[in-house]
């Protein structure tokens, strides 16, 4: 893939700093954020934790896909526990929240609280996540959670950048096209999956089929 280093404007993160924790959900969402802040020059680290991502194997393969990008741009990956068990038990009672309603903003919390819990012990004072490049994403809602997080650990923040503008959406389908990542259907959540599939069946669409959609590739390739 041609990662366009030289032809990418220079991004900062806050207060100058140059090692940020990134909080990624999957490759297509990561991709165009770890190619911005590598062509930076930001000493970047991934920190893959989303229990929420359901049934395993759609986890497996969203993280597989993850780390292989990583590795061919030299950024270490941080593989977190998948411990469903609790952010089954932490969403109980919002099994029936919209997409971006109150059940979101919990999942968010929780995933982001690890993440800042994590860059705490580690010398990290930015963190940040790609999920608010998915247009499907309240950007709002996202950075709330994330500013949430960080504020309990003295001189941390959390980097609001709207990482959809200047080209950020478009860059991110061409690198997945480019990759041929995973082209997930759903959120991640089991609620999330059976919400599009009631959905698909109301509007005479055809169920989602895991594993099968990779960016790039046509049905018949």
């Amino acid at each position: 893939m041609d990662i366009h280093f030289k032809d990418r404007p220079q991004i900062e993160a806050p207060n100058g700093e140059k090692k940020v924790l990134l909080h990624s959900c999957c490759a297509p969402c990561s991709g165009e954020v770890m190619e911005a802040m590598h062509a930076s020059g930001i000493d970047m680290t991934i920190y893959f934790y989303n229990p929420n991502i359901h049934p395993r194997d759609e986890y497996d393969i969203r993280k597989e896909e993850n780390i292989r990008f990583a590795e061919k741009l030299g950024i270490e990956f941080i593989d977190a526990d998948y411990d469903k068990d609790a952010w089954f038990e932490r969403t109980k009672g919002q099994e029936w929240e919209p997409e971006r309603g109150e059940r979101c903003t919990t999942c968010f919390d929780m995933r982001f609280e690890k993440t800042a819990e994590y860059a705490s012990k580690n010398d990290f004072n930015v963190i940040t996540s790609c999920l608010g490049i998915s247009r499907w994403k309240n950007m709002e809602q996202i950075n709330d959670c994330g500013v949430r997080a960080a504020a309990p650990y003295e001189g941390m923040e959390y980097w609001t950048l709207n990482w959809r503008k200047g080209g950020g959406a478009s860059r991110m389908v061409e690198i997945s096209k480019a990759e041929t990542f995973y082209q997930q259907e759903y959120c991640g959540c089991v609620y999330s999956l059976r919400d599009t599939n009631m959905w698909r069946k109301k509007t005479d669409r055809p169920m989602i089929e895991r594993g099968v959609k990779f960016y790039g590739k046509k049905d018949n390739d």
